[in-house]
Order: C-alpha cells, then sequence, then structure tokens
C-alpha cells in the first residue's frame, strides 16, 4: 500500500493560476472555464473512474462536474482550500450520488449493462478488433523500463497529474513530466503500423 500522496508547496503558483481561471469563470469567461478543465480534468477524471469504475458513467459526471464547476465558481471560498481541491470534492460528491441512486435501482448486474440496451451490439469483427488493440497495449506496455510504465500507472490509469506522480516516486516533477514523455513516445512507436 502506497503512502498518501503530499503534494509539495510547489503547487502554490498552480493555484494561482486556478484561482484566477476561477475567478475569471465567475465572471462568466467561458475561456477561463475551457483552460481550467484542460487543466484538471485528466486527475478529475481519474479520479471520477476509481468510484465509479464505468466509463460512461465517468464521462458523465465529469460534465455535470464543470457544469458545477462553472455554475458555482462565484462560491468558491479561496480560505478553506484549494481549486483542484474543490473541483476534487466536487467530483466526489457527484460520484457518490450517482453511486447512491444506482444502489436504489435493480441490481445493475441482474439488468445487464443497461447503457447497451438501446444501443446495436458490436459486431464480432470490432469486439476482436478491440481485443486485438487492448493486447498491443499490454504488449507495448510490457516494453518499457520499469520506471517509464510505473508512471504512465500513476499519471494515465490512476489519474495522478505529473506532480502528485513525482511526490510518489520521489523525483523532481522536470524528471518526470521528461520520463512521461519519453515512455509515451516508446508507446506510440509501438503502436504504430
Amino acid at each position: 500500500m502506497q503512502p498518501a500522496v503530499r503534494l509539495v508547496s510547489s503547487n502554490t503558483g498552480r493555484d494561482e493560476e486556478y484561482s484566477s481561471l476561477l475567478a475569471a469563470c465567475a465572471r462568466g469567461d467561458a475561456t477561463a472555464l475551457k483552460r481550467l478543465y484542460d487543466a484538471t480534468s485528466p486527475a478529475t477524471y481519474g479520479r471520477l473512474m476509481r468510484l465509479l469504475r464505468d466509463r460512461a458513467l465517468a464521462d458523465d459526471a465529469l460534465q455535470d462536474v464543470y457544469v458545477s464547476v462553472w455554475r458555482n465558481a462565484a462560491k468558491f471560498e479561496r480560505g478553506r482550500g484549494s481549486v483542484a481541491a474543490w473541483i476534487g470534492t466536487i467530483a466526489r460528491n457527484r460520484a457518490l450520488d450517482i453511486i447512491q441512486m444506482r444502489g436504489r435501482e435493480v441490481p445493475l448486474e441482474a439488468a445487464g449493462d443497461l447503457d447497451t440496451w438501446f444501443e446495436p451490439q458490436p459486431s464480432p469483427e470490432v469486439e476482436l478488433a478491440s481485443m486485438q488493440e487492448a493486447t498491443a497495449l499490454r504488449r507495448c506496455m510490457d516494453q518499457l523500463d520499469a520506471d517509464g510504465r510505473a508512471a504512465l500507472q500513476r499519471a494515465y490509469f490512476d489519474g495522478l497529474s505529473y506532480a502528485e506522480v513525482a511526490v510518489w516516486a520521489d523525483r523532481p516533477l522536470g524528471t518526470m513530466k521528461s520520463l512521461i514523455r519519453r515512455s509515451l513516445a516508446s508507446l506510440k512507436r509501438c503502436l504504430e503500423p
């Protein structure tokens, strides 16, 4: 079990930027919302996926989170915490609402995947292609060095920010960004036909 990730004071500049973007959102600046979304949505989505374990639910929840951020930007109280923590709290609460609502319905396991009830089922060819893509991704991930593989796992599957991955790995942020960039480039080369 990994210890809880503690972010270091270098996040102060990032939170200042997020606070400025959120203040601009409160004034109706849609461009600021897009910039805030671009900066914070990967980690938010990762956390939603960990809680909901369903891509469609996490996609919907992510949209709900940023609609809520837009509507409530003026209510953010800077003295009570960081913007990232505030967005994380909105995301957690939205995920818990979804989990609670699903708990009151017919158990989804008994009903099957409700998202696919009214959608055409994929053909066997499409399913085979998806399995082949997953196999290729696993093969390429296995070819990465252990540090690169672990960094990508933390950043893209666990939803940690690069700063959180750097703290987790006990490495400088710049080193971690370079490692992730090199690992992504290797992964892309391996996956290209």
